[in-house]
């Protein structure tokens, strides 16, 4: 499975961005499913483009299934910016004849006013409980950062967030929450010397 996204994202990426032009401009695309040992389907696509000023995209999704029930699928992304910004993004989803999934993403980003990481999943279990959780972190090129971190599962949920501003105050919050007894909230603010300050709605 893997393999065959990482086939088809080669082939976009070569066409995308190793054009040797800066000024070329274009287009590409490529699909294509045929039927497995297992019974199912394997199948892929991917696209690609190029604009004239040097940004280019491309995107990839690859399939597979054995005709009981079970599968998995796999896309991922990129992209250049005319001013040199990339970013990119890549996930999988595993499904199960029994109704259980599991799933992850992951994507990063790098432009002229922040870069930037996120990556989390979810579980499902075969009686319909799901679980998961989520990271970010983010960092602004004057000076400012966003971590938060997100978790759920078995009717709670808990989120985390520290960020800071390029002035060097920092805001520190977390929530809680459980299912049929509400939501708690707390959120604590400081100057750059540790010193608690109220915090600005």
């Amino acid at each position: 499975m893997n393999k065959t996204l990482i086939a088809i994202c080669t082939l976009a990426a070569a066409v995308a961005i190793a054009a040797p032009d800066a000024d070329a401009a274009g287009r590409v695309k490529a699909h294509g499913a045929t039927q497995n040992a297992e019974g199912g389907i394997t199948g892929g696509r991917a696209s690609a483009a190029r604009g004239p000023n040097g940004g280019a995209a491309l995107r990839g999704r690859a399939l597979k299934t054995d005709g009981q029930g079970n599968g998995q699928a796999a896309s991922g992304g990129a992209y250049r910016g005319p001013n040199g910004g990339t970013g990119a993004r890549a996930g999988s989803t595993t499904w199960n004849a029994d109704g259980s999934a599991q799933h992850q993403s992951s994507g990063q980003w790098n432009g002229q006013n922040s870069s930037g990481t996120t990556q989390g999943g979810f579980v499902r279990n075969a009686d319909g409980a799901v679980s998961g959780g989520r990271t970010t972190s983010a960092t602004g090129m004057q000076g400012g950062s966003y971590n938060a971190d997100t978790a759920y599962g078995n009717g709670t949920a808990q989120r985390s967030v520290d960020a800071t501003g390029r002035n060097g105050n920092s805001y520190q919050s977390t929530i809680d929450a459980t299912k049929g007894e509400g939501v708690t909230r707390t959120a604590t603010c400081y100057d750059p010397n540790g010193a608690v300050i109220p915090c600005s709605k």
